[in-house]
């Protein structure tokens, strides 16, 4: 015996994504039910409260690249609430020769830094002038080195791919993976040209003027914005614990089947969203052939593990920065680590820090797959180093493994983004969503729900 259920729209994955798609489907008074496999909404974003620390166990931050993340807080007044980062935050730090420097803010810094090469920065004074890229293709170390030089390519992109991407700057294609700096060179010829002409735009545009770039979170933790997004939606609208999920294709709609404390529940729609990972969908979607699964299995996915590290007594460096990212080439074991503490307030006891330290990724893989003590020992030698702490025995420490944590825009981007319009277009009503298209970062995810909302209202 199974219940069976109506719904107009059913979004899979309560994530997000898929929690600000249902809240703005809401809005728009549809009858919408959202399906999440774990015991909670959020996806990997949770926060925790212990012991007078206050600390991310997904992403730490988002950036306000869009006017939809500031619009989602403004429809949320009175269930959560902004935190834009502290002005220290806008002082980034990159390990350079076994000590940090500051990257540059100014003209003067620019001049004095020792992150690049003075042959460099006399070629940015020319970047204006060069010709666009020719080549859609083009991998993003080609594209700053033609560009910007080798230098800029070490010490300022190559680890801001670490902190971002958690990838390789080998591998990620601008087009897919940083579509709004491959944008700029291809429509202003020039990033700086593009950049100017951009704050003109947003000066005579007021909804613009709303992304401002600016670090945010919500106050208590990004916890309370999955929290208020939840209330919104509805207990009643969300079914948790959800396993074995899977779509087919009816005549009037899509039939979703999945099995609650052992019962099954039969669940038809008109629509069907699905936020999952690539990794996912080709149990979620079995009708599909394995032709039109491979572009989703094709697709590389960072391994990272995160370290949260709490001292009730800081003494170790100043961390009056947003944090510090470590190039490549340094061959450092680490990717970098946030100062969260820093810049977000009532995150540590007084006097104490909360740090976010991040290991991993595409380009040491293996570290995944070390023991937590293992981990231990490579944090005491990188922090006794790095954050100048004579003595590791921190008041806080939590490791967390992501096998799945950030998918690389690479090549395979372009058949994995025509895959998605062809089975949008072969299966009308199925709308495939989430961070295998859009972008990866939060304000991607918001503003691809709130759009995706508007085309289902319609």
């Amino acid at each position: 015996m199974s219940t069976v259920i109506e719904k107009d729209i059913v979004v899979i994955g309560a994530g997000l994504t898929g929690l600000t798609l249902a809240f703005y489907l809401k809005k728009h008074n549809k009858d919408v039910l959202v399906i999440e496999k774990s015991d909670r909404t959020g996806g990997v974003i949770h926060t925790e409260n212990e012991n007078g620390f206050v600390y991310e166990t997904g992403p730490n931050t988002g950036v306000v690249g869009n006017p939809e993340v500031a619009e989602l807080f403004e429809d949320l007044k009175g269930l959560c609430t902004f935190e834009g980062a502290d002005p220290s935050a806008k002082r980034r730090l990159i390990w350079k020769g076994n000590k940090w420097h500051a990257i540059p803010s100014g003209l003067i810094s620019a001049i004095g830094t020792p992150l690049f090469t003075l042959k460099d920065k006399f070629r940015v004074l020319g970047e204006p002038f060069r010709k666009p890229g020719t080549n859609p293709e083009e991998t993003l170390t080609d594209f700053v080195k033609r560009r910007l030089g080798v230098s800029f390519l070490n010490y300022a992109v190559d680890p801001f791919i670490s902190g971002v991407y958690a990838g390789n700057t080998d591998y990620l294609i601008p087009k897919y993976a940083l579509p709004k700096l491959y944008a700029l060179e291809q429509n202003y010829g020039s990033f700086i040209r593009g950049s100017m002409q951009k704050a003109k735009e947003k000066k005579n545009d007021p909804r613009l003027q709303k992304a401002t770039k600016e670090v945010f979170s919500a106050k208590g933790g990004l916890g309370k914005l999955i929290d208020a997004l939840t209330q919104k939606v509805g207990n009643e609208n969300i079914l948790l614990n959800a396993e074995n999920t899977s779509v087919s294709p009816e005549k009037a709609g899509f039939k979703i089947t999945t099995t609650l404390n052992g019962e099954r529940v039969e669940i038809n729609a008109k629509k069907v969203v699905t936020t999952t990972g690539a990794y996912a969908l080709p149990a979620v979607l079995p009708f599909l052939e394995k032709a039109e699964t491979e572009p989703f299995e094709a697709l590389k996915y960072a391994s990272v593990v995160q370290a949260i590290v709490g001292f009730k007594n800081w003494q170790g460096m100043s961390l009056k920065a947003f944090g510090g990212l470590v190039p490549s080439r340094e061959n450092k074991k680490i990717l970098g680590a946030l100062f969260t503490s820093s810049f977000f307030v009532q995150r540590a006891p007084e006097g104490g820090a909360v740090i976010s330290v991040f290991m991993g990724g595409t380009r040491r893989p293996e570290i995944y797959e070390m023991s937590d003590q293992e981990i231990h020992s490579l944090l005491e030698s990188q922090a006794r180093e790095m954050l100048e702490i004579p003595d590791f025995k921190p008041d806080l420490l939590k490791i967390f493994r992501y096998k799945h944590a950030i998918p690389q825009y690479g090549l395979d981007s372009k058949r994995r983004f025509e895959t998605i319009n062809k089975l949008q277009e072969k299966y009308p009503g199925l709308y495939l969503a989430g961070n295998i298209r859009d972008g990866i970062g939060m304000a991607d995810r918001i503003k691809q729900a709130r759009t995706l909302a508007e085309e289902l209202a319609k």
